[in-house]
């Protein structure tokens, strides 16, 4: 299996149980966590398909991303009663999501020729806009607009991403070091409450 489609199975798989952990903490019914999940694992990459013209946009075009969506989702209702710190749990799996999908989006802007600062941009979008969406439907101020950091994360690990690519990492390397910045960074934010300054 590519590691291109490991990556994309990982942040759909992340996502898919951040949403369904989201939807739980809101006791929506079993329907309204299928779609919490749905739209938190294909939200971004659904946008960032209709910027760069990939029409239909891909999960159209493959069940399977259905399949994993629902598949994943049903197993983490059956499973949540296992899971202690249910808060904790949702950043975890909402981190990976954001490393994942950053990259995701971050090599289908390198596909199209897209420059470095596009790429970024791409990859930012395919990461944190499924969120943004779960935290909307769920009647929360997304992630991304709070104080916490959360798309910077994708940002730093964006450009740590060219950096190493500057620098002759091998390819999977780069890959893997670019999803552990990312998730390192927002878990450390999180754990030492770091925060971008707000304007009051």
């Amino acid at each position: 299996m590519e590691f291109f489609t490991i990556i994309n199975i990982g942040g759909t798989v992340a996502f898919a149980i951040s949403g369904t952990l989201a939807g739980i903490r809101k006791q929506l019914d079993i329907f309204g966590l299928l779609v919490i999940a749905f739209v938190t694992s294909i939200g971004g990459g659904t946008i960032r398909d209709m910027l760069i013209g990939h029409l239909p946009v891909r999960w159209l075009l493959d069940s399977s991303v259905i399949f994993l969506i629902t598949g994943t989702s049903i197993l983490t209702i059956f499973l949540k009663n296992h899971i202690d710190k249910l808060d904790k749990t949702l950043t975890l799996f909402d981190s990976l999501g954001l490393g994942f999908f950053t990259l995701r989006g971050i090599q289908e802007g390198l596909v199209i020729d897209l420059d470095i600062a596009a790429c970024v941009i791409l990859g930012t979008i395919t990461a944190c806009f499924g969120g943004v969406i779960r935290d909307t439907l769920l009647n929360e101020i997304p992630t991304l607009f709070k104080k916490e950091i959360y798309a910077t994360a994708c940002i730093v690990g964006g450009l740590g991403y060219f950096l190493m690519k500057q620098l002759t990492f091998p390819n999977e390397l780069v890959d893997i070091l670019t999803i552990l910045i990312i998730v390192g960074i927002r878990l450390l934010a999180v754990k030492k409450n770091i925060s971008l300054p707000r304007v009051d």
